[in-house]
This record gives C-alpha cells, sequence and structure tokens, in this order.
C-alpha cells in the first residue's frame, strides 16, 4: 500500500463517463411531452408464482481488508462479492477516485465524502485503486494508491448491490414499486416487461436538464421517482433499482448507440442470459429496445436497435 505526499502534484485523465451530452434529444421525440409508448391495458388482477419480496443487499466495510492513510481507506474486505467501499474523511473538496481492472479500462468517479460503494465489473483479477485529490486546475495528487487482488465468487454480485450510480436502499420509493409490479409476475421476463412498461408509460424526459446536466451528476433514484422525469441516466438508475430488489441482475451501462452517448441498462434473464440493451419481450421472442427511446416517441418500434448498434464502454 502506498500513501504518497502531495508534493508532487501528479496529471489526472479524467475520463468523462458522465453524460453532459449523453441524452440528448431522441430522433422522433418533439417534445417533453411526446407521447408515450403503448402497452397492453391487459393486467392479471391474481398473485403470480413470482415471489416479490424485496431484496435489497447491504454493502459492508468490515475491516477485514483495508487501506488507510490520513484522509482516505479503500475497504475491500467483501470484494468477493463484488464491490469496494471507499470512505473519504479528508477536507478538499475536489477528490477523484480511479480503479483499473483486470481488463485494463480505467474508470473515474467523484468522492463526495463518507463511504460510497464502487462495482468491480472486471471480474477477478488485479485492481488498482487509487485516490486524488486536487492540487489546483486539472492537477491532482494520489494520496492512497493499492493493488488488490480479488477473487468473485458470485458473478452477480456487482449488478445486485447498490453502488455509487444506483444508489438505494430498503426505503427508496422504487423498491417497493417495483416489488408492487412484481407481485402479479410468474417469471423474471414478466418482471422485466411490467417494469419496462410501468417507465415509458409515466416517466417524461426532461431535455432542460440533459441540456443542462454537468461532469459529476448522480441521480437521485428517490427524487426522480417522486417527479416522474429525468435524463437516460435517471432512467437507467431507477429501473436497474427495481430489477436488482428483485433479485434479476442488472448492468447500468454507458456508451453509444449510433452517435449518441447515452445510458440503458441489460439484465440477466434464467436460461437466456445476458439481454443487452434494455428489451421488449412479445411473448416469444426479444428486442433491444431502450426506455429512453421509447417513453419519447409515439412509435417506439422505430427504435429498435441491433446489438451491434450499442458500443458499451462503461458498466456500473
Amino acid at each position: 500500500m502506498k500513501c504518497l505526499p502531495m508534493k508532487k502534484a501528479l496529471p489526472l485523465i479524467l475520463l468523462s463517463c458522465l453524460f453532459l451530452c449523453a441524452c440528448g434529444k431522441s430522433p422522433g421525440a418533439s417534445s417533453a411531452n411526446a407521447p408515450k409508448a403503448s402497452v397492453s391495458s391487459e393486467k392479471s388482477t391474481e398473485k403470480g408464482t413470482w415471489d416479490n419480496t424485496p431484496k435489497v443487499l447491504v454493502p459492508s466495510a468490515d475491516g477485514t481488508e483495508s487501506y488507510t492513510c490520513d484522509a482516505a481507506t479503500i475497504d475491500a474486505s467483501n470484494s468477493s462479492s463484488g464491490y469496494i467501499i471507499v470512505d473519504y474523511h479528508g477536507s478538499n473538496d475536489k477528490v477523484k477516485l480511479q480503479i483499473t481492472g483486470p481488463d485494463s479500462i480505467t474508470y473515474t468517479f467523484d468522492l463526495h465524502g463518507g463511504s460510497e460503494v464502487f462495482p468491480l465489473v472486471a471480474q477477478s483479477g488485479s485492481y488498482n485503486v487509487s485516490v486524488f485529490e486536487n492540487v489546483e486546475g486539472t492537477q491532482y495528487a494520489s494520496i492512497l494508491s493499492q493493488n488488490i487482488q480479488v477473487s468473485i465468487t458470485d458473478e452477480f454480485g456487482p449488478y445486485l448491490y447498490p453502488n455509487q450510480y444506483v444508489n438505494f436502499n430498503a426505503d427508496s420509493l422504487a423498491v417497493q414499486k417495483g416489488s408492487d409490479l412484481a407481485y402479479y409476475c410468474s417469471s423474471d421476463t414478466e418482471v422485466v416487461e411490467s417494469v419496462y412498461n410501468y417507465i415509458i408509460t409515466n416517466f417524461k424526459y426532461d431535455y432542460d436538464k440533459a441540456a443542462n446536466v454537468k461532469s459529476g451528476y448522480l441521480p437521485d433514484i428517490d427524487k426522480v421517482f417522486t417527479e416522474n422525469t429525468g435524463i437516460c441516466f435517471d432512467y437507467a438508475a431507477v429501473m436497474a433499482t427495481m430489477l436488482r430488489t428483485q433479485a434479476i441482475p442488472t448492468r447500468l451501462e454507458v456508451g453509444y448507440v449510433g452517435e449518441e452517448y447515452h445510458a440503458w441498462i441489460s439484465t440477466y434473464i434464467n436460461d437466456v442470459g445476458w439481454i443487452n440493451g434494455i428489451i421488449e419481450f412479445n411473448g416469444s421472442t426479444w428486442n433491444l429496445l431502450d426506455p429512453t427511446f421509447a417513453s419519447t416517441s409515439d412509435s417506439p418500434k422505430d427504435f429498435i436497435a441491433k446489438d451491434s448498434d450499442y458500443i458499451t464502454k462503461y458498466v456500473y
């Protein structure tokens, strides 16, 4: 473990993985009040066989494997479950975390003080985790850097626990709504479809927010859920919350759909595997269709994308 002094300022290359232009106006969407996608009005009135009890996993910093310096602590006690917890308790206003996994992809996050959870998405192997404090301008100094050997015992762990981007707890409003929507379901496919239909019929895309959102923005899931409006990042975080707490592994993904920088989700369906890009199920086959495009158009079928159209850059 290294705890480097701030004497030597190191330039920190900040990867732009948030959505300054990510959620621009979708083709065919004429306004924030564009007609919603139509869905079937038929709904069972009887309890399905799906266990809709919320399954809210709680990350824990046990202290059995931790690395620390004066201003920060990295707790990797439960890295086998696919996450670490970083606690910044210093006084610097601009603090960054970088995680580089065995796939050599570097993720950069803002730290906001206190304990925050971050997923380990490159599976097992060596991860470098580094905390940087701002010196001046765009110059940052490393104050804590550690190589951590990770052996993931549950490949779905990173996509079931909450983290900084998909931040929920047992009291989150979206968790209870996800349970309500799953009440009538009898399979994971039905749960996904029910959550998907709820989002595209009840949420309105916020074009002003998309045009003005700043780097470092994180979804407030309760706020987004209460206001029923948001950008693609918000849609994805709320849906991921609903599905993760129904024990359905769900990835929040960021990348490109055509030329649009965008956010969507992928889900793991039993006996099918990972379905990349949020999906529409017609009873026999799956079609790729992400919820932002669906909710902002009166003809969501126009936005069905091929798997190759979704270019994933980051996974959370």
